[in-house]
């Protein structure tokens, strides 16, 4: 079951509430060989991870079969555009290798009977209107910008989200 608490299970203590979170979501879910092999690529990656010849304290994950997650504690070293930039390539590398798509904005992904289910943004409100979701449904929230926020906001009822105002909720 996919709650805050399992979430906050996954995510590493020792980063600061501050430290910079990255979430791209998959078009499709990782089968089970290709969340092993993208796992792997994940951990050589940021086992490397460098910023000006420092390296940077970071930790990447697949969680729940679908939803890349970097992160990075800059309390020593600051990621810069060069290190983000190889985090971009990892992902675009990723995007061609499993034919997914990593960088889809106007997709949204809700917990629905405890899977995480995408919708295309336009069809939020269809959703909405046929009862397939409502406003206690659970959405991630991929633009979260840190790991506090990932903690505490990053699963959370579609009406307390961003998305909240651009839908009708029944009242």
């Amino acid at each position: 079951m996919i709650t805050k608490s399992t979430i906050s299970e996954l995510i590493p203590a020792d980063f600061a509430p501050e430290s910079r979170v990255w979430v791209y979501q998959s078009s499709r879910p990782f089968v089970e060989k290709e969340q092993r092999e993208v796992q792997e690529q994940l951990e050589q990656f940021y086992l490397q991870w460098q910023a000006h010849g420092a390296p940077v304290k970071g930790w990447a994950q697949l969680l729940f079969g679908r939803f890349v997650v970097m992160m990075a504690d800059e309390r020593d070293v600051q990621v810069s555009g060069c290190s983000i930039d190889s985090s971009v390539r990892i992902l675009k590398s990723l995007e061609k290798q499993y034919d997914v798509q990593l960088f889809d904005r106007l997709s949204i992904t809700f917990l629905v009977k405890d899977k995480p289910e995408v919708l295309p943004f336009s069809q939020v409100q269809y959703a909405i209107d046929k009862g397939y979701i409502n406003g206690d449904t659970l959405l991630f929230n991929n633009v979260v910008t840190n790991r506090q926020e990932l903690l505490e906001s990053w699963l959370q009822p579609l009406k307390d989200s961003w998305l909240a105002g651009r839908v009708n909720l029944p009242a």
